[in-house]
């Protein structure tokens, strides 16, 4: 069941949809892949791959112009230290948000009937849909980013409506949590209204003709605490109980188990203006015109007899009693899994814990090896320590190592215990402070007594210190809070949003009665600490063997488990850290800085009407027309431009004109998906078409219905022709330089934070400022070779490899005409003052030239700004490997002498 050898590493990169994982040996995938998926995700999948790669057809102009401002656009993020990022939503987050719009608005796939014509396993039924309204199930991985997906589409609901002449969604959005967890990591990101700002989900005002920035307005309420209720424009985030009616009752200091009240929110409902007595958000959300529900970490959502279920079927009914009717119910989940492990049949998209893993996205689980596992015995004792003191001393062993590690990196590891039952909380947290004395007073102990007390650590707490419990739990990642550790009985199994998590011990078991699934457990050890960067983590865990074998249940899910030593015995290769050089007392940190502009950008995308592109100018040479007999015009085979695969078929019967229409429309939207413009085809079709028609071929105009014609128009030349000439004229329209740059801000090397590259060659040196300069893979000796050349030039001050921690890199124009980004390999700064950005290349690259003339004017920019404040010049130097090689220099001044290629 592994995944297939060309899936992709890439969680931005756009996977075959025929690559997917699915839970069978490879040599069935041919006949058995539509079978074993989910029932409805196989023809969805596979459907919308297709509607992706022709440009969004069908789609609304609101719609696509969302599609394209999300998904094709260059977003960059402003980061903590004030610097600017690249920023892309994953795929399988634009998956989801792709299959939600297809299914709505395409195919209008509004009921459980339209929903079953997509259903591969020819095993479901209407009795399996209990409701009545569009309810779509994404299934996406722990870590995968499903607020982003939430967020993009109450945006898409929002505009939809504001825009869409007889659009029924809602600008009224229902956002629940299960419990008061997860809404406080909602409350993190929506409270302000600030994911929306943050992330690139509002386009810019003008973007596709339209003002959505100042069209969004939006007022936040959560839960009981509703300021103003209009009629439009209202984001009410609650967790479920807020939505029950008066009926259900709400978990209580009174209920045996506390479990329950532990997730719930704390205290008195809070109230607000508009909230007087005997009116709840229950009530004031059945009572609205429009409305959509979204629900998070929704698996609760599992059965229709559910107070959850019920609650959204009598918003529903209520709402058609007015004549109107839920607009859409959209649940994201990463177990969307009924008691008896069958998946929801609602679920239209899926990206699999397997595919997570191999993409990075989510930490590696790994297991003890054989070695380690027999170092583990379960003595015979009444004592709960005594018995499992083996697997608790292998965790803090392995938990040591991960937090030297981490530690180095600026974040706190922190160890996870789970154990069978209340009673053997406090005593696992005050063994754990025995055998660990960096683990005293720093164990955080969460657990609820069936006798109705709640208890922290060593001694019981009044109810008035059970949210500072709760706090402790989320804030545990942070260095301010002294916890190290946690023990619980409580799973926490969801909306614990804890990412520092990198050893788990399991000293319970789980059976299928206990309605907990294997990626629940392991859940809160798999989110990524850190997003600056596409290495590896790890996550390691150890247990009982009544644990191990029920976490080797994801087995079934694709999981490889990797098994590597544990603990104080394992000799594992440590992790290579680069970081400013501090304690290094033979550094002088501040000499060996390098102040590097930030310069504004200076090439931007500029929306223009593609009306403006004029055919007749762009220039190109013309080509002859082939002669193709009968026979080889009767089947004529498109391939795209991107990856030559296989696009388009025309087939000819010789009866009548060919059909040129569709192999414009071919070129159209391939034109469409490499310049990552939507909504512009029907103004682009015409100018593709007398292009072909006018300009393509010698003794032009030609009959494009004619065959002859239409099989030269698959030849590699005509298409490259078509391909990069139209591109070039669209490009040259909307790409446009500023011609000016100024300093916004500097980038300070001693500001960098310390980051783990994989293991790979790397040297030292006391004229970088890091403690480390680590070759990029691929470069074959050449990078560490022209290190120690700096290293040893007598004229060289200060060097680094640029690193993508430091930030530095500089916007230019392809030579297709498309904008990129690039970064330079080093930073010199000479004994003089001079700061040198080098480019060293072992072979020539299709971009280099406009690579280095951007480098070059890059260079004159910062220096006229630089000069200008008593700053230093900056000058740039291509170096290639065969010419340094041949004739290497002895210092700096010889480097700058004989490697002139790309200077002024």
């Amino acid at each position: 069941m592994a995944l297939h050898k060309d899936f992709p590493r890439s969680p931005f990169e756009i996977p075959d949809s025929g690559h997917r994982w699915f839970p069978a040996d490879e040599a069935m995938r041919d006949s058995a892949y539509e079978k074993l998926l989910p029932p409805l995700v196989a023809n969805i999948r596979k459907e919308v791959s297709q509607w992706r790669t022709d440009g969004y057809p069908g789609a609304s102009g609101t719609s696509g112009a969302l599609l394209n401002w999300w998904f094709e656009q260059d977003h960059m993020l402003e980061e903590a230290n004030g610097t600017l990022s690249p920023f892309s939503y994953y795929f399988a987050q634009r998956e989801a948000v792709e299959t939600v719009i297809w299914l709505y608005e395409v195919r209008q796939a509004r009921d459980k009937f339209d929903l079953m014509r997509f259903d591969a396993s020819e095993a479901i039924s209407a009795g399996m849909f209990a409701e009545n309204w569009p309810r779509y199930v994404c299934k996406m991985a722990t870590g995968a980013g499903k607020t982003k997906v939430l967020s993009l589409l109450i945006a898409w609901s929002y505009f939809h409506r504001t825009y869409e002449t007889g659009s029924e969604l809602a600008r009224n959005i229902l956002l629940i949590a299960p419990n008061i967890i997860v809404l406080d990591r909602l409350r993190t990101d929506f409270d302000g209204l600030k994911i929306f700002f943050n992330d690139p989900i509002l386009p810019d005002n003008g973007f596709e003709g339209r003002n959505w920035r100042d069209d969004f307005q939006m007022a936040l309420h959560i839960q009981d605490d509703v300021r103003i209720v209009r009629p439009t424009g209202n984001l009410f985030l609650t967790n479920i109980h807020r939505v029950y009616l008066g009926d259900v009752s709400q978990p209580s200091l009174e209920d045996e188990n506390l479990t329950d009240y532990f997730l719930e929110p704390f205290g008195p409902k809070p109230t607000g203006k508009t909230t007087a007595p005997g009116t709840d958000l229950g009530e004031l959300v059945r009572d609205i015109d429009e409305l959509a529900v979204f629900n998070d970490e929704a698996h609760h959502v599992h059965d229709e007899r559910m107070a959850w279920f019920k609650s959204i079927q009598d918003i529903h009914h209520r709402m058609l009693q007015k004549d109107g009717r839920l607009a859409l119910q959209l649940d994201v989940t990463a177990t969307p899994k009924h008691n008896n492990g069958a998946i929801f049949v609602q679920t239209v998209s899926d990206y699999p814990l397997v595919e997570a893993i191999h993409q990075n996205v989510v930490k590696h689980p790994t297991l003890p090896d054989a070695a380690s596992v027999s170092r583990l015995s379960e003595h015979k004792s009444a004592l709960f320590t005594e018995r499992y003191a083996d697997y608790l001393q292998l965790g803090v062993e392995e938990w040591r190592v991960s937090y030297a590690e981490h530690e180095k990196l600026g974040k706190k590891a922190v160890l996870f215990v789970m154990v069978d039952d209340t009673k053997n909380c406090d005593e696992v947290g005050e063994h754990l402070e025995k055998i660990a004395p960096e683990l005293e007073d720093s164990v955080l102990v969460i657990h609820t007594k069936k006798n109705g007390e709640i208890s922290e650590a060593k001694s019981g707490k009044k109810l008035e210190e059970l949210e500072s419990l709760r706090q402790a739990s989320n804030n545990i990642d942070s260095w301010q809070s002294p916890y190290r550790a946690i023990v619980s009985v409580l799973m926490l199994k969801e909306g614990w949003d804890v990412r520092n998590v990198t050893t788990i011990v399991g000293l319970r078991a789980y059976s299928a009665k206990s309605n907990i699934l294997p990626e629940q457990t392991l859940g809160r050890g798999l989110r990524r600490m850190y997003f600056d960067s596409d290495e590896p983590e790890y996550v390691s865990v150890i247990g009982t063997q009544l644990f191990m074998e029920f976490v080797e249940g994801l087995k079934t899910e694709g999981i490889e488990f990797e098994r590597k030593p544990m603990g104080d015995a394992a000799r594992r290769k440590p992790s290579l850290v680069v970081e400013v050089d501090t304690e290094n007392e033979d550094k002088d940190i501040d000499a060996l800085d390098i102040a590097i502009p930030k310069l504004t950008r200076r090439f931007n995308r500029e929306f223009r009407d593609l009306t403006e592109l004029d055919v007749t100018a762009l220039g190109n040479e013309r080509l002859p027309i082939k002669p193709f007999s009968p026979e080889q015009t009767r089947e004529i085979v498109f391939k795209t431009m991107l990856d030559d695969a296989a696009h388009h078929t025309v087939n000819l019967d010789g009866i009548g004109p060919a059909d040129y229409r569709s192999v414009v429309a071919f070129f159209a939207r391939q034109l469409l998906k490499e310049l990552r413009l939507v909504g512009g085809y029907n103004v682009l079709y015409p100018k593709v078409r007398d292009f072909i028609r006018d300009h393509l071929f010698e003794n032009s105009p030609v009959d494009l219905e004619d065959p002859v014609v239409l099989r030269n128009l698959s030849e590699p030349e005509a298409a490259k022709t078509i391909f990069d000439n139209l591109k070039a004229g669209i490009n040259a329209i909307t790409v446009a330089d500023s011609g000016t740059s100024r300093i916004e801000d500097y980038i300070r090397l001693k500001s960098t934070r310390p980051f783990s590259p994989s293991n790979r060659p790397f040297m030292q040196s006391n004229k970088t400022i890091f403690s480390k300069i680590v070759a990029e893979p691929g470069t074959g000796g050449f990078e560490l070779a022209f290190a120690a050349f700096l290293n040893s030039a007598s004229d060289v001050a200060a060097f680094t490899k640029n690193y993508l921690a430091i930030g530095f890199a500089i916007d230019y124009v392809k030579a297709d005409g498309d904008l990129s980004t690039y970064t330079p390999d080093f930073i010199v700064r000479t004994v003089e003052g001079t700061v040198f950005i080098i480019e060293t290349k072992g072979r020539e690259e299709i971009d280099l030239p406009q690579k280095m003339a951007r480098l070059r004017q890059w260079c004159a920019d910062a220096t006229q700004a630089s000069l200008a404040n008593g700053g230093p010049e900056y000058r740039f130097v291509y170096v290639d490997q065969a010419g340094f090689e041949r004739n290497p220099p002895k210092d700096m001044a010889g480097l700058v002498a004989s490697f002139r290629e790309f200077q002024p």
